[in-house]
């Protein structure tokens, strides 16, 4: 099949004397050839994790990076090229307008960037029989990303390395599905990237398990747990700014997703609407029960009010800051309107990384939020910014579900866990913290120990030993 769409696809390329390429390669770095379609100056969490993985990667190996980015801001060192995606923009944006998106959810799979598979493959083929790499590297998101790994594999015969930010089995990423068809195929696609790969790289122990307790014995041994982390080097620069001692600043750095759920009064929800918000959700298959409600200020923000009821000399002294939001302005407005929070939360749009780190690092509470699950079950999902957060000496609010996130803060110094809809527990935890900052003695928390752990420098330690495995494996075959 590889030497098919070969073929097809070149029938003119270069051959390489393998021998004399053996040689010049061990005078110098190995070379990877990294497919990451997200880079900076992308503002995503998925993209700034990439350009810190592979800026650490470049220190022993040489970089090949191909993107669906442009202007992909990375080191002089690394190699990049841009592979243009071919979405269909005005046909899609045609049968949006139509109210047809119910179509685009069950034939737009696994995710819109599938539209880009194809031009990376071409270019990327171009890129390796050019520059003869020595394995492959996909960073994922998006899911589709993975098949232009795994075709390039079919077509050079590289070692591949696939990294998986979110799980497609993870519930509470992935709570529901399009229909049972996309159920299993989403599962069968995950299923399929670990039969193809040589290693596969998992952020979530959880997630991790559900996966590997479904490969036959033989594969179970290409998953690997690398977990997210931070760079101490955003850590140590000196804080531009400080927060005044008259205010108590809640912050959360990032974006939130329960907005629409709170976005029309009881009022406002007409028949038409409810109608309308059915046949969106005709078909789907549920794997779980999401509370998408509580990742969102809301909760939050009426365990302040509640705290200024209790504590009158503090009114408008406290506030939550979400910083990071993507969503139009005129929903969150709207919404903070509905649950009359003005005064007490304010929103920001997306910034810099390095401008979120220099907030978390000054506020007073650091405040963390995710879906609830209802019907009890864990949740496989430990968010970034946990990890940031860590990083810095501020005392941090976990408003999270159990499961790894909850498993993994639990035992962790200067951490309130509570339930994500739980506003009692918020407002107790708020309290405790407000009452420390106002009497003078703001409260901090050593956690040195914790930033060799969480350190990008280490984490990639284990990203280098399965490139080195899978590299051996493919020299000692030939």
């Amino acid at each position: 099949m590889a030497s098919v769409i070969k073929s097809l696809l070149f029938q003119n390329h270069h051959t390489v004397n393998h021998q004399s390429n053996t040689v010049s390669k061990s005078q110098s770095k190995p070379t990877l050839f990294c497919i990451t379609h997200d880079l900076p100056p992308l503002k995503t969490p998925i993209a700034n994790r990439a350009k810190k993985l592979l800026g650490e990667f470049e220190k022993t190996w040489k970089l090949n990076v191909l993107t669906g980015t442009k202007n992909a801001d990375l080191s002089e060192e690394a190699s990049i090229s841009y592979a243009k995606n071919l979405y269909p923009k005005f046909l899609i944006d045609l049968i949006g307008r139509l109210r047809l998106e119910k179509l685009l959810t069950l034939l737009i799979w696994p995710d819109p960037d599938i539209f880009w598979v194809l031009p990376a493959i071409i270019k990327g083929y171009r890129i390796i029989q050019k520059q003869r790499p020595d394995a492959i590297f996909v960073m994922m998101m998006p899911y589709s990303a993975g098949l232009v790994g795994i075709v390039l594999k079919w077509l050079t015969g590289l070692p591949l390395v696939l990294s998986l930010d979110d799980s497609l089995s993870c519930t509470d990423m992935h709570s529901s599905s399009a229909s049972w068809l996309h159920h299993h195929l989403e599962h069968w696609l995950e299923d399929f990237y670990v039969r193809q790969a040589d290693a596969v790289v998992y952020v979530s122990q959880f997630n991790l398990d559900i996966v590997k307790n479904r490969q036959p014995y033989r594969q179970q041994s290409k998953l690997h747990l690398v977990r997210c982390g931070a760079d101490p080097a955003d850590f140590s620069h000196p804080i531009s700014t400080l927060v005044t001692d008259r205010n108590f600043e809640i912050i959360y750095t990032g974006g939130m997703n329960g907005w629409y759920e709170f976005y029309h009064r009881p009022e406002e929800k007409t028949l038409a609407k409810k109608l309308y918000k059915a046949w969106m959700e005709l078909g789907y298959y549920h794997r779980t029960t999401i509370d998408t409600r509580s990742s969102s200020p809301v909760f939050a923000g009426h365990a302040i009010q509640e705290v200024l009821a209790k504590y009158p000399e503090w009114n408008a002294k406290i506030q939550l800051k979400v910083y990071g939001n993507s969503f139009p302005e005129f929903v969150v407005q709207r919404v903070l309107e509905n649950q009359n929070l003005q005064d007490v939360v304010s929103v920001s749009g997306t910034l810099p990384h390095f401008q979120a780190i220099q907030l978390a690092r000054q506020a007073d509470l650091l405040f963390i939020t995710l879906p609830n699950r209802p019907d009890g079950t864990s949740g496989g999902r430990i968010s970034c910014k946990t990890y940031e957060y860590l990083m810095t000496d501020r005392p941090i609010l976990a408003a999270v579900p159990k499961g790894e996130n909850w498993d993994y803060l639990q035992d962790k110094p200067g951490v309130w866990l509570v339930e994500p809809t739980d506003i009692e527990a918020m407002n107790k935890v708020i309290a405790t913290v407000a009452s420390a900052k106002f009497a003078g003695s703001p409260l901090r928390f050593n956690r040195q120990h914790l930033q060799s752990e969480l350190s990008y420098i280490n984490l990639v330690q284990d990203y280098l030993k399965i490139f080195d495995t899978v590299r051996s494996r493919t020299i000692n075959a030939k």
